[in-house]
């Protein structure tokens, strides 16, 4: 089969499409036939190691599992003898994080991991992109504890995990504020948030409004600059670990003294909350944006793309064409 694969941690140029033998699954697993999967951060976080802490997981000095795509959706091509969830046919999507496997044409997964049936109606490229950036999101969301009623601020509303978050926490009866660009002003309205802040024409710090949680969906401001916008017992979570990794050290320190505080919370992804996610989409609370789509043998320049900061909501990979 057809799979891209890296061998060496890296640039982008590191991955290639190569021939890999393929999978078979285990007893308790199903064989998937891959239609698409998406390029996202998190790919692109273990494909370049640039957080070396990120190798105690995928490999200290070289790649444990070569073929990367944590989102998949696609097709059940054969399942385990003690497999009774799922049957040859069925269409499904998830999230795999543990052994990734979306960038090939075939990959095996636990029955009982983070997948389940796709939502009706969508397509592989619509299904695809419903779980990295809503799995993060609602970790973040989960941390904080958000309330209904409460005053909250995503910054970076238009990645993947951004604007996950805000469709989630306006599901959840959050007062939303997001931050994003001139350009995406209009796409974030649409999502649901309550005021729409252009940090190219304003400075986000100036807002009178005071915040219950604050979280920096693409890791480009700081506890500092956000503190005086939170409330005496306000959260700030961002998804980078922040200069010389100082949210680390925020996240350990600052809930000790019972004010404002970091949290720095590790995801964890399930069935049930993959199973939430469908039922979200298929009610129309939620919905992936996609930005733009590429093939197989177009991963280097997805990977710049994506790496560029540029992008808005979801790259999807094309396994099928």
């Amino acid at each position: 089969m057809k799979a891209i694969v890296h061998t060496t941690y890296g640039p982008p140029e590191v991955a290639s499409l190569q021939e890999v033998p393929k999978p078979s699954p285990k007893d308790n697993e199903i064989l998937v036939k891959v239609y698409a999967s998406t390029v996202n951060r998190t790919d692109a976080g273990f494909r370049s190691a640039e957080y070396f802490i990120s190798r105690f997981w995928s490999g200290l000095f070289k790649p444990k599992f070569q073929t990367l795509g944590c989102e998949f959706a696609g097709v059940v091509e054969d399942a385990g003898k003690l497999v009774t969830e799922f049957n040859k046919g069925d269409k499904v999507f998830g999230f795999n994080d543990k052994s990734f496997g979306g960038h090939g044409e075939y990959l095996t997964i636990p029955e009982n991991a983070a997948v389940t049936m796709m939502p009706d109606g969508l397509s592989f490229t619509e299904a695809a992109p419903i779980t990295e950036g809503a799995h993060y999101a609602m970790n973040t969301i989960k941390a904080a504890k958000v309330e209904k009623g409460q005053q909250v601020m995503v910054y970076g509303a238009t990645g993947a995990i951004g604007s996950a978050a805000v469709q989630l926490l306006k599901h959840f009866g959050a007062i939303v504020t997001a931050v994003c660009n001139t350009k995406n002003v209009d796409l974030v309205k649409s999502l649901g948030a309550d005021i729409v802040i252009d940090y190219q024409t304003q400075d986000f710090t100036k807002t009178n409004t005071r915040f219950q949680f604050i979280f920096d969906a693409v890791g480009k401001s700081s506890f500092k600059q956000c503190k005086p916008l939170l409330t005496d017992k306000g959260i700030y979570i961002s998804t980078e670990l922040g200069k010389n990794g100082e949210n680390i050290f925020y996240a350990l320190f600052t809930p000790l003294f019972g004010g404002k505080r970091v949290l720095f919370p590790i995801p964890v992804i399930d069935k049930e909350e993959v199973i939430f996610f469908k039922g979200l989409v298929e009610s129309g609370a939620f919905r992936p944006v996609i930005d733009r789509q590429y093939t197989m043998d177009q991963i280097v320049e997805a990977y710049r793309y994506v790496g560029s900061g540029q992008k808005t909501g979801n790259v999807i990979l094309r396994i099928v064409e």
